[in-house]
């Protein structure tokens, strides 16, 4: 399918929209963002109000290719330029102390920031047209991005999902599918050692190559990490009442389904799992990819096609609990946590 890419008219009108505290939806690599002027306190309220998103937690800020990261920051460490170097433009987000400049407002009030330059091409021309229209200012253009979705549900991977959350609300560029398919990879560096408080498509070996030490892994002990986006223990969650389980303790699960509603029970699993569950007449099944990196790309519109599909509950098989599928992983727990006290 060929994606018909926004105009450099249609870019413009975009960043003329941030330029005055608007807000516009943008797609990038990982997710569609609800973007709006990272300097502008109005304007991040506005982010803040149309997500539903608590003010205290951060959004992250977008930077343009040329734009200087240094300028955000109060210092950039030089494993931070090591981690510019490798892996921007793309989805990793570093985290460091805000410099004074920056409103408090993007950092959920905190002493720290977190940007990331996006490798899609029409994120790159929105924020390089923003960019351009605040150099004369002094000032860099950053546009503060959350996924474009009502906070805490199943973030967009296309232009459509914005307009099903937010209708003719927001100003949407659509730059077709997302590739990556899951937020970004988040990495603080604002303590003095590298922690990562995200899982993305940047994984920890990757990170580990380039400055020479693995990253300290979320296992809920690090009390001193600071507030990041997507952190929240219930997050990503569909509408529909979603559980993470051992393969083997779903089947008991579907044989024991009440039909009396009428409903299906959805059962995601990998292709080689399905077993005779593919067929039964009480099952919605969808056969997912085998591959951490395909299972991230279809993850966030498989969960917003099962909310349309009339099934009463989703089943989800759990997957293996090793590094290549810890952003998976991580995605699904927290979609399931939102509803473990309902159970």
């Amino acid at each position: 399918m060929t994606i018909i890419y926004p105009s450099v008219a249609q870019i413009d009108e975009a960043a003329a929209l941030l330029d005055g505290g608007e807000l516009v939806a943008f797609p990038t690599e990982t997710v569609y963002g609800l973007g709006g002027d990272a300097e502008n306190p109005d304007a991040i309220a506005r982010i803040y109000a149309a997500k539903g998103r608590p003010a205290n937690h951060p959004v992250i800020v977008h930077l343009a290719p040329e734009a200087d990261p240094g300028y955000w920051v109060r210092e950039l460490p030089a494993d931070a330029q090591k981690l510019i170097d490798a892996f921007w433009p793309g989805p990793l987000t570093l985290i460091l102390k805000r410099a004074a400049h920056i409103p408090a407002a993007v950092s959920g009030g905190q002493d720290s920031v977190g940007v990331r330059c996006p490798s899609h091409p029409v994120a790159q021309q929105l924020l390089s047209a923003f960019h351009g229209r605040r150099l004369g200012s002094g000032k860099q253009g950053g546009v503060a991005g959350p996924s474009a979705n009502r906070f805490g549900h199943v973030s967009p991977t296309t232009a459509q999902h914005v307009r099903d959350e937010f209708g003719s609300a927001v100003h949407v560029l659509d730059g077709g599918a997302a590739d990556v398919g899951i937020e970004s990879t988040i990495l603080d560096l604002s303590r003095g050692f590298p922690a990562l408080l995200r899982p993305g498509h940047v994984s920890p070996q990757q990170i580990a190559d380039v400055i020479g030490i693995a990253p300290r892994l979320p296992d809920g002990s690090d009390a001193t990490a600071p507030r990041a986006s997507g952190t929240l223990k219930a997050h990503y969650a569909p509408r529909t009442p979603l559980a993470l389980l051992p393969f083997e303790t779903i089947e008991p699960l579907i044989a024991a389904q009440d039909r009396a509603s009428g409903k299906k029970i959805a059962l995601v699993a990998r292709a080689s799992r399905a077993g005779e569950w593919a067929h039964a007449a009480n099952v919605h099944f969808v056969a997912a990819p085998e591959d951490p990196q395909s299972y991230a790309r279809d993850l966030y519109g498989l969960l917003r096609a099962l909310d349309r599909a009339n099934v009463e509950r989703i089943l989800i098989e759990r997957l293996p609990e090793t590094v290549e599928w810890i952003a998976v992983n991580d995605r699904l727990g927290r979609a399931a946590a939102a509803f473990e006290a309902e159970e």
